[in-house]
């Protein structure tokens, strides 16, 4: 049996710079409640993003939802299926109705063209998601949130390091939050961040995620407990010193199955953005089974057949949950129902061997005709 591959693999600092980075904490006993690590990680993220102000949470879904609340939203927010379920259960868990913009077919982003069309009395937000590293067309996001007073919230989870035209991608809409959990291209183990330039969001958010206490007798605030604890700040800390290097292997990879898949008729491959600066999260290819000659299931299978484990991401779309039955319609986004069911996010990451991602070709020119 051949080696596992499996979608993704967590990139981790060799295990004594990460004692090393703990090491102090055994010293002060400070484990988490905004202690060194999270002060030091949240400055040094803000500098390599490029953003004015960040606030770190225990996980990118609590960045999302709080941050929602923060923005203190009523009514619809427009939004896609094309997404993780986290999107779409923080707009609900905060009893707002998502109200779903189908995508641009060419970069899986929000159809701008579509967007205003969704626009009632009753929006309150636009809440686009960055997808496979690809980012939203904000220039007319940000034109139509300002025509009609929207406030705009990013999800950003796939998109940490990138540039658009020279501006981290942290510095859009009114947030922006990102995900670093263990799959991501940065992780902190479990974490997430806000990123944001007005204050009063900041001080929302903090409340948000630490109870309302603003010291030992004052809880001027009602929160939740969403504060990033030390050793996830470390984890952080020790893989911001390496991320570049992690991105620049990852684009390896990303080369190499450019390389080998190119001319495939019936098989589309990422677009490259014009004015981005990518941080290769992902490898999507959409298959059109009827000039590919095989289905997206049946690649999948024969890829499983040798061990190595793709994932149809994202699939299904948020709106065909059986949690929301009944509530949605997918026929309303037919681009996006269309890619869900044909894309597959090949194995990437920046250990995997080019001799792996040239077997992984090879698997899937063997299923073309």
């Amino acid at each position: 049996m051949n080696k596992e591959i499996l979608v993704t693999r967590s990139a981790l600092p060799e295990m004594e710079e990460y004692i090393e980075e703990i090491r102090s904490i055994w010293e002060n006993h400070w484990l988490t409640n905004m202690g060194n690590k999270h002060i030091a990680l949240q400055e040094k993220l803000a500098e390599f993003m490029g953003v004015d102000k960040i606030e770190l949470f225990t996980n990118g879904h609590m960045a999302i939802e709080l941050a929602l609340q923060a923005l203190n939203l009523q009514g619809e927010v427009i939004t896609t299926p094309f997404t993780f379920a986290s999107t779409t259960h923080a707009i609900v868990r905060n009893g707002l109705t998502p109200v779903f913009c189908d995508i641009d077919p060419a970069d899986f982003t929000m159809d701008v063209t579509k967007l205003e069309a969704l626009i009632t009395d009753r929006t309150s937000a636009i809440l686009p998601v960055h997808v496979y590293g690809n980012i939203c067309h904000v220039e007319e996001i940000e034109r139509i949130a300002h025509k009609y007073g929207l406030k705009v919230l990013y999800d950003a989870a796939h998109t940490f390091g990138e540039t658009y035209k020279g501006v981290g991608v942290g510095n859009f809409g009114d947030v922006s939050c990102f995900s670093f959990h263990a799959t991501k291209v940065f992780n902190t183990i479990e974490g997430g961040a806000a990123c944001f330039r007005d204050p009063r969001i900041g001080e929302k958010l903090y409340d948000l995620k630490n109870f309302g206490i603003h010291g030992p007798e004052e809880v001027s605030g009602i929160g939740a407990n969403a504060k990033m604890n030390e050793f996830c700040a470390a984890m952080g800390l020790c893989n911001l010193r390496h991320v570049k290097e992690e991105i620049a292997m990852r684009k390896t990879v990303a080369e190499r199955y450019r390389d080998g898949l190119e001319g495939l008729s019936g098989l589309r491959m990422n677009v490259i953005q014009k004015d981005v600066d990518s941080n290769y999260a992902y490898f999507p290819v959409v298959i059109e089974e009827s000039e590919f000659g095989a289905s997206r299931e049946e690649v999948f299978d024969a890829l499983a057949a040798e061990n190595i484990y793709a994932r149809k991401y994202f699939y299904p779309l948020t709106n065909t949950f059986e949690a929301y039955h009944g509530r949605f319609s997918a026929d309303r986004t037919p681009a996006a129902l269309h890619v869900s069911k044909r894309v597959l996010t090949l194995p990437l990451y920046s250990s995997l061997e080019l001799s792996d991602v040239d077997r992984i070709v090879g698997i899937i020119r063997a299923c073309h005709v």
